[in-house]
């Protein structure tokens, strides 16, 4: 199971890949990490899931790491009388509290957080953007609007507020009660939905605190308004594509996604490109040539890991299009353009001592040519830190914490290895020497390169580079 790429792929389960079959042949085509989405099935159904990776990650000897994505609050219209309406552009449309059902003069919005919120000129977008109000008048139980974009609108649609910050929570009841139950099963990953501020993360941090890392999805044009604070407070980063590309214009989206992929490089957090990569996959077992582009640009701008959602869930071929994914992924890591712009775009580290070893790992790994690169770890955070400069040579992750070794599983380039603590450099030099010959990343004579900590055992201390022949 050793990952010939650095790049990962996160791949979402569901009832296209749930058998122990399926999961597992999902694994050996190249998904790195698995996805939970509790905005569908039920808790049974999850830790079924979970329960059978983790049998799984026994049979295959490597860690894998899975990602509970919380489904945040949903904003909705009610429901209508005849189920449908058809607004009409430039027709009156009133949206309020009252319960009723529904009809082409006006709709139930339960959301007095939304009311709470809104200006004159406010544009409020229905059904994923198909439809578009503009607000006229407003109180706390009303917004009297005027059609802009019409068309057909039926029971529970959704609605977005683009340009708006919601006095909203982003964990609802049902994401309270989902969170618990996933922290209890030991998901390795939490993703939250509708980050709109740096409070989001904290509210969340209160909860989770260190029994899973959490990746802030960034869904809201206002997270963008917030970006270096909520990188700073994340342990990794999601690009959100379909959510954000319905509240902003499409041509603005891939000019975020490179934004927010450099943001989060630089500050050395894992970010995820997720939505609609092989959305044609659902339903054919090849992509299309645009999909397979968008997947190489992703990698090209040094992603950490690209996203399978509905492909993988509930698609056809779900085997197939990480298969795909996975090829597309080593074909542009075989360019020499592609290391080219790596090193184009790379960030300097930061005036602190765990950078300067990191960055001198990344350049002594360029002259000498190393088969691999060991980084000791506690935390995981000597080995995000390693990730984070992009070295040539694959970082292998050891670590006495298989909670550690299992969200490292989405981390750029680093293969996560369970492995005893070490008490002195003696010790450190042989154990990694070992872990990469056993690996299969280097063999007897070999050159390695070890970055660790002293004293051993301590979380953040990355102070100790030490280059390695393995002996013949």
């Amino acid at each position: 199971m050793k990952r010939e790429r650095s790049a990962r792929i996160l791949a979402t389960l569901g009832p296209a890949s749930s058998s122990r079959e399926q999961i597992r042949a999902l694994a050996e085509a190249g998904a790195d990490v698995f996805r939970l989405n509790f905005s569908h099935g039920s808790h049974d159904d999850h830790a079924e899931r979970l329960r059978t990776i983790r049998e799984i990650e026994q049979e295959i000897g490597r860690p894998i790491g899975v990602l509970m994505d919380l489904q945040g609050p949903k904003l909705r219209v009610g429901r209508f009388a005849e189920g449908k309406v058809t607004l009409a552009a430039g027709a009156g449309f009133r949206l309020d509290l009252d319960s009723a059902a529904g009809d082409a003069a006006r709709a139930n919005l339960p959301h007095p957080e939304i009311f709470a919120a809104l200006e004159a000129g406010t544009e409020l977008l229905l059904d994923d953007g198909k439809l578009r109000l503009r607000v006229d008048a407003f109180g706390p139980d009303f917004a009297d609007t005027t059609v802009l974009v019409g068309g057909v609108l039926s029971d529970r649609k959704g609605v977005n507020v683009p340009g708006v910050v919601l006095p909203i929570s982003p964990l609802t009841a049902k994401d309270r009660i989902d969170l618990d139950f996933g922290l209890a099963l030991g998901v390795d990953w939490v993703a939250l939905s509708f980050v709109q501020r740096a409070e989001d993360l904290r509210e969340a941090r209160e909860i989770i605190g260190d029994r899973a890392w959490i990746m802030a999805k960034l869904e809201k044009p206002a997270a963008i308004d917030q970006l270096d604070p909520i990188v700073a407070l994340a342990d990794g980063i999601m690009v959100a594509r379909g959510d954000l590309g319905v509240e902003l214009p499409p041509q603005q989206v891939p000019v975020l996604q490179r934004r927010i992929v450099r943001a989060a490089r630089a500050a050395g957090k894992p970010v995820v490109v997720a939505t609609q990569m092989l959305e044609s996959m659902i339903n054919s077992p090849v992509p299309t040539r645009a999909e397979a582009s968008d997947v190489a640009t992703a990698i090209y701008d040094g992603a950490d890991a690209v996203m399978l959602s509905a492909e993988s869930a509930s698609g056809q071929y779900p085997v197939e299009a990480v298969d795909i994914m996975h090829r597309i992924i080593c074909e542009v890591e075989h360019d020499p353009a592609w290391r080219a712009g790596l090193e184009t775009s790379h960030t300097p580290a930061g005036a602190n001592t765990p950078d300067a070893i990191c960055c001198a790992l990344r350049r002594v790994a360029g002259l000498l040519e190393p088969a691999a690169t060991v980084a000791y770890t506690t935390s995981g955070f000597s080995a995000l830190r390693a990730s984070r400069e992009r070295p040539v040579a694959p970082i292998l992750a050891l670590t006495p914490q298989l909670a550690t070794a299992r969200r490292l599983a989405l981390a750029w380039g680093v293969h996560p290895v369970p492995f005893e603590e070490v008490h002195d450099v003696t010790e450190m030099v042989e154990h990694a020497a070992t872990a990469a010959v056993s690996n299969a990343f280097a063999r007897a004579g070999d050159v390695v390169v070890v970055i660790a900590g002293m004293p051993f055992g301590r979380s953040g201390g990355t102070n100790l580079l030490h280059v390695a022949r393995i002996p013949r």
